[in-house]
C-alpha cells in the first residue's frame, strides 16, 4: 500500500498535468478558430477550380498533344504517395489515422505489383514511414506557428513536379485529413497525377447545351492552370489537415483534463480512506497500550 507521502505527491503531479492539459486545450480551441477558418474560405476556390479543370479536361480528352499533368506518360507502374499529418502529436489518432490509411495503400500497391514512393509532409508521418519503409522521398516540414503560408504548398508542389519531370513517378496521390467538426477528421485519398478526368454520360439532359469559347485553346489554358491546381489542392489538404489537427488536439486535452479530474478524485479518496486507517490503527495502538498498563 502507498504511504500518505507517496499519495500526495501524486495527487499534486496529477493536478500539474491537469493545469497543463487545460491549458494546451484553451491554445488549440484558440486557433482551431482561425485554422478552421482558413480552411473553410479555400474549399470553394478550390473545388470550383477543380470543377472546371475537370470540365476542360474532359472536352480535351482523347486529343493529341494533352499537357503530361492531365494525361501523365501512359505508365502507372510506380506510385508516389503524399501523406499529410501534423509536425506535433499529443492529439490523439489525427497522424496515426493517415499512418495506417498509408500503409494500407502502399501495402495494397505493392501486392499489384508496384512501386512505391512516399514524400511526407509533417514530421510525425515522416517519423513513423521511416520506420516501416525505406524509399521515403525527403520530407516537407509544416514550420509555420502562425498559419500555413501558400508558398509551403508551393514547395510541395515544385518538388512534387520535379520528380514528375524526372521521370521518378507515374501516379501521385495525396491523402490527408478532412476537416469535418472539431470530433471528426475523415482520411481522404486525392489523386494529384494525372488529374482524374470525369466520366461522360451517355445520355445528355434534354434543352439547350452552352457553348463556350476559349481564348487561347483548352490546351494551352490546361498547361498554365494545372501546375497552379496542384499547388491549390495541395494547400487545401494541408488547411483541412491543420484544423483537424488543432480540433483532434483540444478533444484529446479536454479528454485528458477529464481523466486527471476523475484520477484526483481516485487518489483523494484513497488518501483519506488511508489517513483514516492509520488514525484508527494509532488509537488501537493507544488504547492497547493503556489497557496493558
Amino acid at each position: 500500500m502507498a504511504s500518505l507521502k507517496d499519495l500526495r505527491g501524486r495527487i499534486n503531479s496529477v493536478k500539474s498535468t491537469r493545469k497543463i492539459t487545460a491549458a494546451m486545450k484553451m491554445v488549440a480551441a484558440s486557433k482551431l478558430r482561425r485554422a478552421q477558418s482558413a480552411a473553410e474560405a479555400a474549399r470553394p476556390y478550390a473545388q470550383r477550380m477543380e470543377g472546371m479543370l475537370m470540365r476542360l479536361a474532359a472536352n480535351v480528352a482523347g486529343r493529341p498533344g494533352q499537357p503530361r499533368l492531365l494525361a501523365g506518360n501512359g505508365r502507372d507502374q510506380v506510385h508516389l504517395i503524399v501523406p499529410i499529418t501534423a509536425d506535433r502529436g499529443l492529439a490523439g489518432a489525427f497522424n496515426s489515422s493517415i499512418g495506417r490509411q498509408t500503409r494500407v495503400l502502399v501495402r495494397r500497391l505493392l501486392a499489384e505489383g508496384k512501386t512505391v514512393k512516399i514524400l511526407p509532409v509533417g514530421r510525425k508521418g515522416r517519423d513513423f514511414l521511416r520506420r516501416e519503409f525505406s524509399d521515403v522521398q525527403g520530407d516537407l516540414l509544416l514550420g509555420g506557428r502562425q498559419g500555413i503560408p501558400f508558398t509551403q504548398a508551393q514547395e510541395a508542389a515544385q518538388q512534387i513536379m520535379e520528380l514528375f519531370d524526372r521521370g521518378d513517378f507515374d501516379v501521385a496521390t495525396l491523402l490527408y485529413n478532412q476537416f469535418r467538426s472539431v470530433i471528426s477528421q475523415v482520411p481522404t485519398e486525392v489523386q494529384l497525377i494525372p488529374l482524374p478526368v470525369p466520366e461522360q454520360k451517355d445520355e445528355a439532359p434534354a434543352g439547350p447545351k452552352a457553348q463556350y469559347e476559349f481564348e487561347p485553346d483548352e490546351e494551352t489554358i490546361l498547361s498554365r492552370l494545372l501546375p497552379q491546381n496542384l499547388a491549390i489542392q495541395i494547400y487545401r489538404a494541408m488547411l483541412e489537415s491543420n484544423a483537424g489537427f488543432y480540433g483532434a488536439q483540444m478533444t484529446s486535452m479536454d479528454n485528458a483534463t477529464r481523466n486527471a479530474g476523475d484520477m484526483i478524485n481516485r487518489l483523494t479518496l484513497n488518501y483519506n480512506r488511508t489517513r483514516q486507517a492509520n488514525i484508527t490503527r494509532e488509537l488501537i495502538e493507544i488504547i492497547s497500550g493503556a489497557e496493558a498498563l
